[in-house]
């Protein structure tokens, strides 16, 4: 499962308006010919990332090449059941990765369009957002 090997801090505030907005960065095709970008806003987890991946990666027969361009880096905190309010944050739970519309989430190369194609949609079923097949401007078909 994707986490960070180390944090600099164990908790994180849940942050103001993070999931506002378009992606700025990594909102384009840059390693492989075809990618699934996010339509919606979303906080997406470590086990859904892994999940997708594995999807994609047994659809391919592990040809090719997969790039994962997000990672879970934001701590999510969560009290025990039946606990009173108060006395503090919970402890950390899992992480998530938070997405913003337009974000490329997976990459692929080298294979055909068509095992691209599916193996992406396979993926995107693993996923809590609608998104889109997008393929790199400049790719020429064989």
């Amino acid at each position: 499962m994707l986490q960070p090997k180390k944090t600099k801090y164990r908790k994180q505030q849940k942050g103001k308006g993070m999931l506002d907005g378009n992606a700025h960065r990594g909102h384009e095709v840059a390693f492989g010919s075809f990618g699934l970008k996010a339509l919606e806003p979303a906080y997406i987890t470590g086990r859904q990332i892994e999940a997708a991946r594995q999807a994609v990666t047994r659809h391919m027969k592990r040809e090719g090449q997969i790039w994962i361009r997000i990672f879970p880096d934001k701590p999510i905190t969560k009290k025990p059941a039946e606990v009173r309010m108060g006395k503090g944050k919970g402890a950390p739970e899992y992480f998530v990765a938070v997405v913003n519309p337009g974000r490329i989430l997976f990459e692929v190369d080298g294979v055909s369009p068509e095992v691209a194609k599916e193996g992406l949609r396979l993926a995107a079923q693993k996923l809590p957002i609608k998104t889109r097949l997008v393929v790199r401007p400049d790719y020429a078909q064989e």
